[in-house]
């Protein structure tokens, strides 16, 4: 009998295999996003009384439906950068454990940032294109070298940083502005505002997140803030820019050119029509949300959130998770541990151990941690898993009030 079950949507990488397979969780695999109703049937066909878990790329919403129709799901993996997918209040408070992988494709993204830049300063796009009509566009009219221009990065995180260190190797001069704080790498400065970023920089590039503060960021306002004839490059979240003011911007000369890796709204699947107000437009970069998209950062992805998923089913370990409270919970070594997820109120933990008496168990261990406003007790108990007391001990603290979720491991 398999300790759990997963459900790898969207043509996930092979590399997540082999983790789930040493923790006996059984693989089901989808190569489709999937829809609400077919995604809620899909984990309901899965067979017996397991746990599920369900691995997840960009394409799959998961809703409150999915949680309120699934009671089985206790963990849910975003196989990339992004959670936007998943109603992450609504697993909180239902007690699944969210996980991503925000690190594992940083490299592939800033790559594609370096080769966009190149592209655009030398105008190879243009070029290529008239090349394919028949045209010879042999000159150096508007072509650059990168060596000495000013890099602007607007968000100076894992992927600003990194592309950072990789600007400056091909010479070019790095500010950065981000909303807190953060210590350069190499020689790159930080600038105190983005209007100061926006006037000196001859290449400006997002690397921010999706939030109220980040929608809308760059607008006619701010394109009007630009060096005449700079180059905007976003590989970040869709909703950061006003397409349709850029679209404006470079018929007017204000922006030079342009790399669009993301957008406010695009296809769910490979088939259906992809429309911009960029279209047409040589002096722009359209690829299709591809900044992670290298056979490399994938199968990170799938080892590093695999990894998480089995870390959090074997052992509580919830490092990373988006939705409970931190705690790295260290190998079981005999007896078995007690997983409980409950609302952060007074008294839980009193209520716990009352019924951890009540059925004569001993505790060897326990680690409690609170936040979000769920706590997370892993409790080790002097007893193997299948203990004829193990049915009593999970029944009866599941029944408190204030229970979320109670599993036993071992």
């Amino acid at each position: 009998m398999p300790r759990a079950h997963v459900l790898l949507s969207e043509s996930i990488h092979e590399s997540a295999d082999p983790a789930f397979e040493r923790a006996n969780i059984h693989v089901h695999r989808s190569t489709a996003g999937l829809a609400d109703q077919e995604l809620i049937r899909a984990l309901q066909a899965i067979p017996g009384d397991e746990p599920v878990l369900l691995g997840i790329r960009s394409k799959t919403q998961v809703r409150a439906s999915v949680f309120d129709a699934v009671p089985r799901l206790v963990g849910i993996g975003a196989f990339c950068i992004g959670t936007d997918q998943v109603d992450l209040e609504h697993a909180r408070v239902s007690g699944v454990a969210v996980f991503n992988a925000p690190f594992s494709n940083t490299r592939s993204v800033a790559e594609l940032v370096i080769a966009e830049i190149v592209i655009l300063s030398r105008q190879i796009f243009a070029r290529s294109w008239a090349a394919h009509e028949g045209a010879w566009l042999k000159d150096a009219k508007g072509a650059h070298e990168v060596r000495g221009k000013r890099l602007g990065i607007i968000g100076y995180g894992h992927i600003g940083s990194q592309l950072s260190v990789l600007a400056e190797a091909l010479g070019l001069r790095v500010s950065y502005y981000d909303v807190i704080n953060k210590l350069p790498l190499g020689n790159a400065s930080a600038v105190d505002n983005l209007d100061t970023l926006l006037a000196e920089s001859d290449f400006v590039t997002l690397h921010v997140p999706d939030t109220e503060q980040t929608r809308g960021m760059i607008g006619a306002a701010e394109l009007a803030k630009f060096k005449r004839g700079a180059y905007l490059i976003n590989a970040s979240r869709g909703s950061v820019v006003d397409l349709d003011a850029l679209a404006a911007a470079l018929d007017e000369g204000q922006i030079g050119g342009a790399a669009i890796d993301v957008y406010p709204k695009e296809p769910k699947a490979a088939g259906d029509r992809f429309e911009s107000p960029l279209q047409g437009k040589r002096s722009v970069i359209l690829t299709p949300h591809i900044g992670g998209s290298t056979q490399e950062a994938q199968a990170n992805i799938g080892v590093e959130v695999s990894e998480a998923l089995v870390g959090y089913m074997t052992t509580g370990r919830t490092i990373g998770c988006l939705t409970l409270p931190a705690l790295d919970g260290a190998e079981l070594r005999g007896g078995c541990r007690l997983v409980n997820i409950h609302k952060d109120v007074p008294g839980v933990l009193s209520r716990v151990n009352h019924v951890v008496a009540d059925v004569g168990v001993n505790i060897t261990g326990q680690h409690l941690v609170t936040g979000g406003g769920n706590g997370l007790l892993l409790m080790d108990l002097d007893m193997p898993r299948e203990d004829p007391r193990a049915t009593a001990l999970r029944e009866g603290i599941a029944k408190l009030d204030q229970s979320l979720r109670t599993r036993l491991l071992g």
